[in-house]
């Protein structure tokens, strides 16, 4: 503490002075203040000391300038000093609390130095926006020398359209201060001298400090990482298109099948290589009959899509040879193992709609149960042996033959549908069994009407999954409006015991224009099984609103095969009778033997 009167000549000084500045007290009293101010700041110093005595107030002396102290031994170091008038009989008296700032000035240059090494630009403002300080890689984003920065609002660096929310931000960050990215999820914008925008992340920090809370700002261009993120982002958008062109055309577009309604969703997964190896098929197998398919290889991108690609194709081929459930899953089986893709399992599941008979006959590897859902019955799963994915190898799969209503849906789908990381998945699976009883409580509603409530019960966020989603519905084909099934033996008279009872079924059936082709098709099939196989042979036909369906079943394993006989051959056409005057045809394997059958058109 200094005291001094109008005339600048020191009155009192305290211990603190004489330690501060080096003298001793009687060194001080008496003498005029400038002994204590460097020679070069001598003639301001009286300036300011009469400027003071003018208008005497309490205040910081020289606001905004850099002060200095004189010591004895002649060294200056900085100080900041703060003026009190005091009115005394003696007249106006000046008291100058003076303080060493030397440390505190250390700090700052070392402050300014890190500041000055930053690789970011360093934007630093007080709690009403105002710039306080910037470095030097500030000048070289914005294009602003460091003069035309300082003091000024901090919106000066924002874009005019981002500044309003500029200021909100600003404030809401000095009511919960702490080190954090600014504008988190936005995206940040600066702006150059030259007024053109580029994209920017900010830091905050706050700083606390005897002014008052200052914030530093660390500015970083990333224009270079938006371009290359907008590149890959254009990339994996044209992979992305690539990969599922090729699933879909891997997949393929299912044939309409008569008599058959179904309606089908598929949604790729919206994250990771969105491209999966989910698929589904239809395979009219004929007789009445149809095949469906529904598989999913795990893993994702191209390669789960290729091997999905080649064991749709396989399982089709299959499937049109009329191979049973169980044989086409274990024959799949192979051709996974077959594949060399390291780890890889399918779920898989076939099944083959009898409409004449009502049954289903379905193999599951691995595949979510199938629902089966009819009109005011509760939805439930098909009952099914439990069998391992395709892929494990050394497995014997298992099927079995459900009898299902009239008109009844079937209910397939992928585990993309029901599978989420929070739910259980029986939870999930009753959700849906729930979802298709509502839809067929009272009457068999619009399939795509169906399909679209359960992904939206289901799935409602349709940009939300990660894994593909594959829905297929099936309804029944109605049942034939007759039928004929009789058991045989396998001796000549076999022959003429079939054509009686057919005969008598094509007059009840009103089948008159097609009775003779029907007749002589059905003996040529008689007489090879009488000739070739083993018994009992089964007569089974059946009449629909469009075709009518004969087969004749024996056991054995053997398949016919067409021949072309010799010119003087009384036998060896029959099948070329069959091939020629059908409209389809065919043999399938059967447990007990085979079935060999064909159609004709009503």
């Amino acid at each position: 503490m200094v005291i001094v009167d109008d005339t600048g000549t020191i009155k009192v000084v305290n211990a603190q002075t004489q330690a501060l500045f080096g003298y001793q007290r009687d060194e001080l009293l008496g003498q005029p203040v400038e002994i204590l101010v460097p020679q070069r700041l001598r003639a301001h110093h009286m300036l300011h000391r009469d400027a003071y005595a003018a208008n005497g107030q309490v205040r910081p002396m020289g606001a905004g300038l850099e002060l200095y102290g004189l010591r004895k031994d002649g060294s200056e170091f900085p100080v900041e000093i703060s003026l009190s008038p005091l009115e005394t009989t003696d007249g106006l008296l000046v008291s100058a609390a003076v303080r060493d700032v030397s440390d505190r000035k250390a700090a700052e240059e070392r402050f300014r130095g890190l500041l000055e090494a930053a690789p970011d630009a360093m934007v630093i403002v007080d709690g009403n926006g105002t710039i306080r300080l910037v470095n030097a890689q500030t000048e070289v984003l914005f294009g602003h020398r460091r003069e035309e920065l300082l003091g000024q609002p901090v919106e000066l660096l924002v874009p005019a359209h981002l500044r309003g929310h500029h200021g909100q931000h600003r404030d809401a960050y000095a009511g919960s201060r702490q080190v954090r990215p600014m504008g988190a999820g936005l995206e940040l914008y600066g702006l150059r001298k030259d007024g053109s925008e580029f994209p920017v992340e900010i830091s905050l920090s706050p700083l606390e400090t005897t002014d008052g809370l200052l914030v530093s700002a660390a500015v970083r261009d990333v224009s270079d990482r938006k371009a290359a993120e907008a590149e890959l982002t254009a990339l994996y958008e044209q992979q992305r298109h690539v990969a599922l062109t090729l699933q879909r055309s891997l997949m393929g577009t299912p044939p309409a099948v008569p008599g058959l309604v179904t309606a089908s969703r598929y949604r790729p997964a919206t994250q990771g290589a969105g491209v999966g190896g989910d698929w589904f098929d239809l395979i009219p197998l004929g007789a009445g009959r149809v095949g469906i398919l529904i598989g999913d290889v795990m893993g994702r991108g191209l390669e789960a899509a290729a091997a999905m690609g080649q064991l749709r194709s396989a399982a089709h081929a299959l499937a049109k040879t009329g191979m049973q459930p169980r044989r086409l899953i274990q024959t799949l089986d192979t051709c996974v193992a077959d594949l060399n893709v390291p780890d890889q399992l399918v779920t898989c599941c076939y099944l083959v709609v009898a409409a004449d008979e009502a049954e289903v006959t379905m193999c599951s590897a691995g595949h979510l149960p199938l629902l089966v859902a009819a009109p005011g019955q509760k939805a439930r799963p098909l009952p099914t042996p439990i069998n391992a994915p395709l892929g494990v190898g050394d497995i014997l799969y298992e099927q079995s033959t459900t009898t299902v209503p009239p008109g009844a849906t079937l209910v397939l789908y992928t585990d993309g549908l029901i599978e989420t990381p929070d739910c259980d998945i029986e939870d999930r699976l009753g959700e849906l069994a729930a979802t298709c009883t509502a839809q067929f409580s009272a009457q068999t509603p619009a399939l795509e009407r169906v399909a679209d409530r359960i992904l939206a019960t289901l799935r409602p966020d349709a940009e939300g999954h990660d894994d593909d989603v594959t829905l297929l519905l099936a309804q029944l084909p109605a049942p034939p409006l007759a039928s004929l099934t009789a058991t045989l033996p396998a001796r000549p008279e076999a022959v003429r015991e079939g054509r009686a009872l057919f005969t008598k079924a094509l007059a009840s059936w009103d089948c008159h224009e097609q009775a003779d082709d029907a007749r002589l098709l059905l003996s040529e099939l008689l007489t090879n099984a009488v000739q070739h196989a083993q018994g009992p042979l089964t007569l089974r036909a059946c009449r629909t609103a469009t075709e009518l369906t004969v087969e004749v079943s024996d056991a054995s394993p053997h398949l016919p095969a067409p021949r072309r006989a010799d010119e003087h051959e009384e036998s060896g056409r029959g099948l070329n009778l069959v091939r020629a005057l059908a409209d389809t045809w065919g043999v399938r394997p059967t447990d007990e033997g085979k079935t060999t059958w064909f159609t004709l058109r009503l």
